[in-house]
């Protein structure tokens, strides 16, 4: 068994800015004749009416919105500003704890073997220490998954201490979404195929349900269920289409977000077959609802576009094929955890879709009943797309390059970029005190 002293292989060094991996000049060309030839089709979009009553409600209770950035190789998350400059606010060590934490690891030889699992990995040669995050209704605390140390944690947003910590079965934590009254929170258990429901104040687990392999996205809708996507096994080397079926039991699993009965399950192995394209995973990477949750968008690994998945007919109905970069490398056990594009938000009103193309290193806006795309914006390595609090931009982490920018719905145009920790992923609409600036030792 090893010692509690007994030094674990050290992660990758982070990566000084500006040494990831980069678009500019050919690249930067060849990616502007893409969308030249694929035209923009883009047409004004007016600003989402923001929800008055909720942000008087929350100024009137001395709280302040904000976006959490979650920085996964440095253990941090950023707060910066939900609209204008997007200016960064202050800074979050999510890992306290970390010296009492690997001392649990390295006395546990099968604890150590996943740790050095997830680093080698999903991880990329790094520790995962912050997947996703959100705040506590009262702004007060910020609950933060943790997939390196297979948990789920609440920080004081004033202290940064931690309030409650809860081991999610299994060896690795990974994707959360909040209930729509922000009390409660769900966590996929990526090993165990388990999602968690929790109490976001005390940490109490609520209940839980089982997935098919590695749940990783959940969603909350406004009808009381929860819907978990698992996307099966993403870091082998079995890349092929025809080693598909390797990968694992993939499906959408949906439960009443009281009970967490299982009340359907989608498999969309037999929509994508009936849709003509049985060449697709069937593994759902993010997806977006329309807001009045008739039309799901959803991306697929190893595909550079998205479709479009009726939910009452229980078909898919559209596909959107985008652009592939050039200098993107067609070996797909090159693409990280199976991702080709991995990133999808949704205007306000429902009229355009914000597409991360991970893998090809751009953003782009598209219009929702034409599916014509704007500009190919040039980003690093996006990771994930949301929604800023004024509605107006999607805000994409770019994770090659430590930053966050903003896409502008109308225009398709960068507006802002902030720098960020290393490694930014997940990227969530908050609420912190009006006076935070950040945590305070005491």
């Amino acid at each position: 068994m090893p010692s509690p002293r007994t030094p674990l292989p050290a992660p990758l060094p982070r990566s000084p800015r500006g040494r990831r991996r980069r678009i500019g000049g050919p690249l930067a060309a060849a990616l502007a004749l893409l969308a030249a030839v694929a035209g923009s089709g883009a047409t004004a979009v007016p600003a989402a009416a923001a929800p008055a009553a909720a942000d008087a409600a929350r100024t009137a209770a001395g709280l302040r919105e904000v976006m959490f950035v979650g920085n996964n190789w440095d253990g941090t998350a950023d707060v910066i500003e939900s609209r204008g400059e997007f200016r960064r606010i202050g800074r979050v060590d999510v890992i306290p704890d970390r010296e009492e934490r690997m001392r649990e690891i390295r006395l546990d030889p099968i604890k150590l073997a996943f740790f050095l699992g997830v680093r080698n990995g999903p991880g990329e040669g790094h520790d995962q220490f912050v997947d996703d995050m959100y705040a506590t209704p009262d702004g007060s605390a910020m609950v933060v998954s943790r997939p390196s140390f297979a948990d789920v944690v609440s920080v004081d947003l004033r202290t940064g201490r931690i309030n409650w910590r809860f081991p999610v079965a299994g060896y690795r934590s990974d994707h959360m979404a909040v209930s729509p009254d922000g009390t409660r929170v769900a966590v996929s258990a990526s090993t165990a195929n388990t999602v968690h429901v929790l109490d976001v104040v005390t940490g109490r687990q609520l209940g839980s349900f089982k997935t098919g392999d590695k749940p990783h996205e959940n969603v909350f809708t406004s009808d009381g269920l929860l819907w978990n996507m698992s996307i099966g096994e993403v870091t082998t080397a079995l890349d092929a289409p025809w080693l598909d079926w390797t990968k694992g039991d993939r499906k959408i699993t949906v439960v009443d977000a009281t009970t967490f009965k299982t009340v359907r399950v989608i498999d969309m192995r037999q929509r994508l077959d009936a849709f003509g394209r049985g060449d697709l995973s069937d593994a759902v990477r993010p997806l977006v609802f329309t807001p009045d949750e008739k039309k799901v968008y959803f991306q697929v690994s190893f595909f550079n576009g998205f479709l479009e998945y009726d939910v009452a007919t229980d078909r898919i109905t559209r596909l959107k094929a985008l652009p592939g970069n050039p200098a993107t490398d067609p070996d797909r056990t090159t693409w990280v955890n199976d991702s080709r594009h991995h990133g999808l938000s949704m205007s306000p009103d429902g009229t355009r879709l914000c597409v991360a193309g991970t893998m090809d290193d751009y953003t782009t806006v598209v219009d929702r009943e034409t599916l014509a795309q704007g500009p190919l914006v040039e980003t690093s390595k996006p990771y994930w797309a949301t929604v800023s609090g004024d509605g107006r931009s999607c805000v994409v982490s770019e994770s090659g390059a430590d930053r966050v920018s903003a896409i502008d719905f109308a225009t398709g145009e960068r507006v802002a970029s902030v720098e960020v920790g290393d490694h930014p992923q997940r990227v969530r609409l908050a609420h912190v005190p009006a006076d935070w600036t950040g945590p305070t030792a005491g």
